[in-house]
């Protein structure tokens, strides 16, 4: 997302629904402390009453080797491992020394990050790759509607959300993907699943994290808002819609047992780690994509609906 009051609001209906889905799961697992770093407010204490899109954040282990290294406003998540790691999301520039940071706050060295990927091609989510490229040597891989974006620092005007978006710092991609990919570092695997909606570009990852015998999915899915600035309208663009929808459909069958979102607050995130690693939730894309298609409905709906005459 880019606008802020928008994009930092938890959405009603997804956070009901998962509530709902939380109170049937599965007790929470006792909390496991990380070797590499003394105790520390957790995010939701860290970040009460703030939720800036550069305001720093503490690191906090998400679960076994996936952590959250992100600001209060915008998730950035490191999954790790002996052989290197892979970074997902930057944020946005003035966001890049805050993410550094919490990666080594965490225990991990800079230069052990092997690979960057990202969501979509936004300033709050692309507008800290440069810098973070340039400080971790990592090569960069992103979908092709994605890269070109990226290669520029401009959004152009097939985004719906084009003329609200700022440019930022253009970075060179070391390799394109495309849906179904597996990106490897070392024993990670990384799957690429193309979502595109929210931007051109729009991808969710998911991977396996294990703690011990306990391994679980994660699935971090991109944004699913169907926002437009003024000007451009979703009913004018039929086969954008169509792929939207496809994507909705994608989301809600992903492998998910713990959902991440680049945006911490439409899934609840910080709250869910507010007691250690997040419980499973079973269901959690699908009711996100739930919800994504009921907002995208009733965007639909406004612009079909005639506009209103001022009262007299």
């Amino acid at each position: 997302m880019t606008r802020k009051p928008q994009a930092m609001r938890t959405i009603p209906i997804f956070a009901a629904a998962l509530a709902g889905l939380v109170a049937m799961a599965a007790p929470a697992l006792t909390r496991s402390q990380s070797p590499h770093i003394p105790a520390r407010p957790t995010l939701a204490q860290a970040c009460h009453n703030r939720d800036g899109w550069a305001d720093p954040a503490p690191p906090q282990r998400i679960f076994a080797n996936t952590w959250y290294v992100g600001t209060c406003g915008i998730s950035a998540v490191l999954v790790t491992s002996p052989q290197g790691h892979v970074l997902i999301d930057a944020g946005v520039a003035q966001a890049a020394d805050s993410v550094a940071r919490n990666i080594v706050a965490a225990g991990f060295r800079l230069h052990d990050v092997r690979w960057i990927v990202l969501s979509h091609e936004h300033s709050d989510h692309a507008g800290g790759l440069a810098a973070l490229k340039r400080r971790t040597g990592a090569r960069l891989a992103a979908m092709p509607a994605a890269a070109r974006v990226l290669t520029t620092g401009q959004v152009p005007a097939d985004d719906p959300q084009s003329a609200w978006l700022k440019p930022f710092p253009a970075v060179a991609v070391d390799r394109v993907l495309h849906d179904g990919e597996t990106l490897v570092a070392g024993p990670l695997r990384l799957v690429a699943h193309a979502t595109p909606g929210h931007a051109p570009g729009s991808t969710s990852w998911t991977w396996t994290s294990c703690q011990g015998r306990d391994c679980r999915t994660m699935a971090y899915v991109d944004s699913v808002t169907a926002m437009a600035a003024p000007g451009w309208r979703f009913a004018d663009h039929p086969a954008y819609v169509a792929a939207f929808r496809a994507s909705l459909d994608r989301i809600a069958a992903l492998p998910c047992t713990v959902l991440i979102t680049p945006h911490p607050g439409a899934s609840d995130l910080f709250e869910r780690l507010a007691h250690g690693a997040p419980r499973p939730v079973p269901g959690a894309c699908r009711a996100y994509a739930a919800n994504g298609r009921a907002r995208l409905d009733e965007t639909l709906a406004k612009e079909a609906a005639p506009p209103q005459r001022p009262a007299p």
